[in-house]
Order: structure tokens, then C-alpha cells, then sequence
């Protein structure tokens, strides 16, 4: 745990450049808008120790690195997102010296990311031998026009001597990503060009040997200043402008920076990417930068008040949650249906920028509640128009049916680890799940009915050919898998995966039943395979110890020694950086929720007693080392009234990556596992379900808090919780009276007469 901001309710600040943490710091300062993002790293030039990165929405690159050459199946390339065109760098000089604070001498060091704002700011007095020049950054990428950077800063003299102030500005395609194999660089220059007030660069993807798509970003950066014009420079990769003015002392100057980025996925030609920048950049720069400012921080507010989650009586908690419902919607609001939500967002390379499954199980339950439907139907949607991917992914393994990716861009399986992405195959239960979820939470029957039919089939399809029948034991089996729990490769019959697939099966022939004639015809589903189903379903083998009362996570799983985490030494954890990967294979530990996730997802199908023995026996045997795990341990933990535990788990998935929890967070923020803190609160304190078609909700207050309210949005409704140690208040802001469960009572909400 490593806490390097200052608690505050509303802002992540510091007054301590941290430079052995300084990517950390970065990590956490990141700030996107959906279509663009980037790290927190500073604007100047920083000879030590960063991670600089600027991520596009859906422009990603196939790795050039074969992976099918030794096993059949395998992806033929490893997609991932890649480090953009820098657009933000500028070079700072007093005196004709580069301002660099891993050298320089410096005070009064500020930064702070304003959440409510969704506005960085940063401010320092530096010393350059007798001169002492004050420096203020504030910069945002606009939610109210998604292609706009802006960047401000203000400079005062403090010193007694006049200085002389230079800054140039780039637009820079010399960049790599961190995680490249062979150092390349992804972007070829198509064109260049500068003038008295503005950089224009427009670059491509370079080619590669797979098919996928070459992708073209113009960038136009235009400035104002009261600084005086110098030169321009075109380069190779990079075309600059520089600007200078003599301060005199108590002397200032201004210099903001505003770039428009369009790309080829949103305009067919070179020609008409290029035309919309320049259209684009020439209405933005009409604007003044407070009006940029003020017009994306109403869309800000507007967001905050669908969805801001209060608590009292505990700021580290406060914090905590509004910083992860920043996070994920600078990732993902629903705005591009093309779009979807990489475990890291626009703050880091790893896992490859890409969607995991992550979205269907933690984040379609989150947006379901904190957004509008349609945000969620997109997410639906997104997999919908990546069918026939899915339909390739299972034909290259031999199978019928559609097995949706665990790593994608486009559908097509890419990722290169053959035990996550052959053997991880419950997240096809999971996409089936979401659409369940969706379902039941909105009362809309249209998707599932069709669009939504057309997935689940393919995942029936595929289930009802992965599993092959025992003739000793007379059941369905699966083999050679990975459950949720990564720190197990290989196994046979993970609870599960099996739970998983039996339910599909069970759902899939639910819906066929309330389907169209049409739609049954459309897919050929005979009576025969339909009943194929049925035979499976009913026949699943489901690992269970009658000793213990539980379900086993696989098969061998109670053959391990089963240790607990707490009599390991402390000085082992995490287990991922201090023990080998065959030492976790062959240990018991639990990366995450495994056969607990299941029990979560079917949270009411199972007796209390069920869910306690499965608690107590797994939870002291998992990690936690997934940022996935807290919240759905919280969830469970609230459930079972341990209330204690609830709380710690809900502190883990809040303050992940603030605090830094599992030492990994420097490259970048865990942001699908960002809706665990929503969850915990809503799901867990709060106790919400969905029950015989109604919202049903239980709450409690943690001890550690005075009280907590949130903003539910629910059948067209959006409804206001208050939670304290009195009890519970409900109101209706938006929408028709609605019959709520509290406590196991039915009431009615209606909106109150003004």
C-alpha cells in the first residue's frame, strides 16, 4: 500500500513532486474523454524517470509477433493499443534553458486533478540561476467536443531581473510504446505543416501483414499567446513553432495550445480527415479557453448529479468512489457503440488496451445503474457486431458456435497466452450473462428477442460441442480450462465454468421459447438440438464435496495443500512478484473469485447457508491479487451480513489504484474493476436486486460511515437513496411512481408535487 495524494473529497493533489513515483503519480493524473485520453505526464520536457502516453479510441495495432507457429489455434497476432502522435509537449525555457524539474531547483509544487471539473492543473516556482519564473498548467480533453486538447499556462517573473521566455510547441511522431518487442515505432508522417499560429501533422499506422485495419490521424494544433512568433521547424517526424517575450520583473505571459485530432474512423478519405480538423479547429479556436472550459464542465456537472455516490463521515471512502467514477467515465459513456472499455482505459499499454470480459461482468451491471440504458446497449450491441468473430474464434479450435474473445478489437481473438485464450472460455457465459442482466434490470424484451438471440445461440452452439459426455460418471464434462482464478491453468470441471455453461444452455431454450417462428428459422434450431440442450443441461457435472458442503472449484482442488493467506509471510505478498509461476500453479491460492463469482452472479438461487460454507472456505484462501476480486468478495461479504469484511473489500476496489494496493499501478489504472466500488456500495451496502421483476433493496451502514446516498437510474426512473443509521429514505426525481422492496416490504416512490 503506497498512498501518495492528499485526502480530499472532491480532488487528487499533492504538493510533492515524487520523483521515484513519478509514474505513479502520472497513472493517476490520467484524464480522457472517451475518444482520446492520456497520462498525467508533465507538458515540458522531464529528463527522469516517465511514462509519457497518449491513447486514441479504436486505433490499435497488430503486434508483428507470430504466435501460431507452434500450436494450431493459436491468434496469428497480438493486438494492442498504441502510444499516439504527441500533440501535448512543449519546450519551456528561461534564459535559453529548458525547464527540466529533475533537475532544476524548484518550490511551491502543486498538482491537482479537479474530478468535478474533469481539469488538470499544475503550478511551481523553478529557478534558473537569479531567475525565479512562477509556471501554471491547467489542460483537459473536452467531453462537450470529444477531438479538442486544451492546454493553458501562465507565467510571472518573481525574480528582480528581467528573463526571457521561449516556448516551443510540437507536434511529435518520434514516439514508442513501452511494451513494443523490438522497439518500432507505429506511425508514418503523411504530411506536415506550420505557420504564424498553427501545427498540422497527419499520420498512418504503419503497414502490417494481417488485414486489419491502417488507421490516419490529423492533428491541428493552433495557439494564442502574448508571447511574440520566432521560428517554425519542419523535421522528419515532428514540426514545432517557438514563440518568446522578455519578462520584466512581476512581468506575465500567457500561452495556451488547442488541438483538434480527427481520425479514419469517423472519415473515409485523407482529404476529408484533414478538412473536418481544420473546420474543427477553426470553430474551437473562435472560443476562448475559459468558454471550452466552462462548456465541458456543465457536461461534468450534468454527469455528476446522474451519478455522484455521497458518503459522510469518512473522505478517504468519499474520495475513493468519485475517483473511480471520474476514471471510468473519461473511459467509456456510452457515446460510440464501436467502442468498449480496456482494463487500463487511456491510462497505460498493458493487456493490450483491449476488451476483456471485464466489461460484461462488472461493467454492464455498473452502467445499468450509474447511466442511461442506452449506454449499456451499446456495450450489447458492441459484441453483437463482432459475431462472425466469435464464429472464428470457435472454428479455429474445431468447434460450432461463437466463442467470443477474451482480448479483442475486432472480434478476432487476440491474445497470445494459450491458457487465457483458449483455455479462459467461461467469459462466453459471462457475455450470455450481461444480456441476461440487461434484461432483467431494464424490462426490455426487444434485444434479447433478436439481436440479443442471435449471440446467445452462437454460445449454446459452442457450449453443446465443447463438452464431451462421461460414460463412468453418466455427465457433461468440461476439460482443460481456466477459470476466473488465473493462478490454476488447465483444469478439468471448474465449478464455474460448468455452472456457466449448464445456465446457458437453460437460458438460451428459455428465450427460443418466447422467440419468433422467424427467428427460430433463421438459425435452423431443430427440436433435436434444442432438446441436445436440455439432455446437457440437466446432465452437467458440478463439482461438490458433501464433507465440506461446498462446491470444488475443480476437480484436484481439494488434493492441494491448503494453507491459508494469513500464515504465509508477509514479505511473499503479492505472490506474483515473489513466486514463480509453477510455485502459484501448483499452490492453492485464488487470484480472484472463482466459484464465489458464480455464487454472485445467481446471488438469490442459492440458500444462505450455501453461500456462507463457499465464503468462509475460499475467501481465506484468495490473494486478492486481480483487481477484479474486492468487490465481488464486498458484495458477497454484505450479503452474509459480515459486515467487517464487506467494508475492507470495499476499500480495496475504492482505493486500488490510489493506494496503490497491489504495487502495479505505475503503468497504468485498473479500470474496468474501477465499477467494483459502485458495486459494493449499491449491490452490497445497499443490497440492491432485482427480484420477481422488481427493485428490492436492504441497506446497511458501515460502521466506519455516518451515512451514504447515490442516484439510481432504473426503468426510465432515476431515484435518489439516503442511507443513514436511522434508516432509509427514497425519492423519485425523474419518471412514474414505481413499487420498490425495502427490507422485504413493498412501498411505492412517487415524485414529489411541487
Amino acid at each position: 500500500m503506497k498512498r501518495i495524494f492528499e485526502i480530499d473529497p472532491w480532488k487528487i493533489v499533492t504538493h510533492s513532486l515524487d520523483k521515484e513515483n513519478k509514474r505513479l503519480q502520472e497513472s493517476i493524473t490520467s484524464i480522457g474523454n472517451e475518444y482520446m485520453g492520456m497520462r498525467g505526464m508533465f507538458e515540458e520536457k522531464y529528463s527522469g524517470d516517465t511514462h509519457p502516453g497518449i491513447y486514441l479510441g479504436g486505433v490499435w495495432y497488430p503486434d508483428k509477433t507470430r504466435v501460431g507457429w507452434w500450436k494450431n489455434g493459436y491468434p496469428e497476432y497480438f493486438g494492442k493499443v498504441i502510444n499516439a502522435v504527441d500533440f501535448v509537449s512543449l519546450d519551456l525555457q528561461v534564459n535559453g534553458e529548458s525547464i527540466d524539474l529533475a533537475k532544476d531547483k524548484f518550490t511551491d509544487f502543486s498538482l491537482e486533478l479537479d474530478m468535478k471539473r474533469g481539469l488538470l492543473t499544475r503550478s511551481f516556482i523553478v529557478y534558473k540561476g537569479d531567475a525565479k519564473v512562477q509556471v501554471e498548467s491547467e489542460r483537459f480533453v473536452s467531453v462537450a467536443c470529444k477531438e479538442l486538447y486544451a492546454n493553458r499556462l501562465k507565467f510571472k517573473n518573481l525574480g528582480e531581473k528581467p528573463v526571457v521566455l521561449n516556448v516551443t510547441s510540437m507536434i511529435n511522431a518520434n514516439v514508442y510504446n513501452e511494451d513494443a518487442n523490438y522497439d518500432e515505432q507505429f506511425w508514418n508522417v503523411l504530411g506536415q505543416n506550420t505557420d504564424r499560429e498553427s501545427l498540422q501533422m497527419t499520420a498512418q499506422t504503419i503497414p502490417n501483414d494481417f488485414g486489419t485495419p491502417r488507421f490516419i490521424v490529423a492533428m491541428k494544433a493552433v495557439h494564442q499567446t502574448s508571447l511574440e512568433y520566432q521560428t517554425q521547424t519542419n523535421e522528419t517526424k515532428m514540426v514545432s513553432a517557438k514563440w518568446q517575450k522578455k519578462l520584466n520583473a512581476n512581468g506575465q505571459a500567457e500561452f495556451e495550445k488547442k488541438v483538434i485530432v480527427t481520425t479514419s474512423r469517423d472519415y473515409a478519405t485523407r482529404a476529408q480527415i484533414e478538412q473536418a480538423a481544420a473546420d474543427l479547429s477553426k470553430e474551437q479556436a473562435a472560443k476562448s479557453f475559459e468558454t471550452l472550459l466552462s462548456d465541458h464542465e456543465d457536461i461534468w456537472e450534468k454527469r455528476w448529479e446522474k451519478s455522484d455516490i455521497i458518503i459522510s463521515g469518512n473522505e478517504e471512502s468519499q474520495q475513493g468512489i468519485r475517483f473511480n467514477l471520474f476514471q471510468l467515465f473519461s473511459t467509456y459513456y456510452g457515446n460510440d457503440s464501436r467502442l468498449n472499455i480496456g482494463p487500463k482505459g487511456f491510462t497505460g499499454e498493458k493487456y493490450g488496451g483491449a476488451t476483456y470480459w471485464d466489461t460484461e461482468a462488472f461493467a454492464v451491471p455498473f452502467y445499468l445503474g450509474a447511466a442511461p440504458a442506452n449506454v449499456t446497449r451499446n456495450l450489447l450491441q458492441y459484441r453483437h457486431n463482432q459475431l462472425s468473430g466469435a464464429y472464428h474464434n470457435a472454428q479455429e479450435q474445431g468447434l460450432n458456435g461463437a466463442l467470443f474473445p477474451m482480448v479483442t478489437f475486432n472480434g478476432i481473438e487476440c491474445h497470445n497466452e494459450w491458457e487465457i485464450t483458449f483455455e479462459e472460455i467461461h467469459r462466453n457465459g459471462t457475455i450470455a450473462y450481461a444480456i441476461y442482466n440487461y434484461t432483467r434490470y431494464t424490462g426490455d424484451q426487444e434485444y434479447v428477442h433478436n439481436d440479443g438471440f442471435d449471440v446467445l445461440v452462437g454460445i449454446a452452439r459452442f457450449w453443446a460441442d465443447r463438452v464431451h459426455f462421461s460414460k463412468r460418471l453418466g455427465k457433461y464434462m468440461i476439460h482443460g480450462v481456466t477459470g476466473p482464478n488465473e493462478y490454476e491453468n488447465n483444469v478439468n470441471n471448474n465449478w464455474y465454468t460448468n455452472t456457466l455453461a449448464k445456465w446457458c444452455l437453460e437460458y438460451t431454450e428459455k428465450i427460443a421459447q418466447e422467440v419468433s417462428a422467424k427467428k427460430i428459422q433463421e438459425f435452423d434450431l431443430t427440436p433435436e438440438e434444442r432438446q441436445k440442450w436440455q439432455q446437457i443441461s440437466q446432465n452437467m457435472y458440478l463439482p461438490f464435496d458433501e464433507k465440506l458442503g461446498i462446491f470444488v472449484q475443480h476437480d484436484t482442488f481439494l488434493d492441494k495443500d491448503l494453507t491459508p493467506v494469513k500464515d504465509l509471510p508477509q514479505e511473499q505478498l503479492p505472490l506474483n512478484q515473489h513466486w514463480s509461476w509453477d510455485h502459484i500453479l501448483r499452490s492453492p491460492y485464488i487470484k480472484q473469485a472463482d466459484v464465489l463469482q458464480g455464487i454472485y452472479y445467481f446471488i438469490d438461487r442459492f440458500s444462505e447457508s450455501e453461500k456462507r460454507r463457499n465464503f468462509d472456505f475460499y475467501e481465506p484462501l484468495t490473494v486478492h491479487e486481480s483487481s477484479l476480486s474486492a468487490a465481488t468478495h464486498a458484495v458477497l461479504a454484505a450479503d452474509l451480513h459480515k459486515e467487517e469484511k464487506a467494508f475492507e473489500m470495499y476499500s480495496r476496489t475504492a482505493r486500488l489504484d490510489l493506494d496503490n494496493y497491489n504495487n502495479d499501478t505505475d503503468d497504468g489504472l485498473h479500470v474496468t474493476s474501477m465499477t467494483g466500488s459502485w458495486l459494493a456500495i449499491v449491490q452490497g451496502f445497499a443490497g440492491m436486486r432485482v427480484k420477481n421483476n422488481k427493485l428490492a433493496l436492504a441497506p446497511f451502514v458501515p460502521q466506519q460511515w455516518d451515512g451514504y446516498s447515490f442516484r439510481l437510474n432504473f426503468r426510465g426512473r432515476l431515484l435518489s437513496v439516503t442511507v443513514d443509521k436511522k434508516g432509509t429514505n427514497l425519492s423519485l426525481l425523474t419518471g412514474k411512481p414505481l413499487e420498490i422492496i425495502l427490507n422485504g416490504k413493498p412501498i411505492v416512490v412517487e415524485m414529489e408535487a411541487k
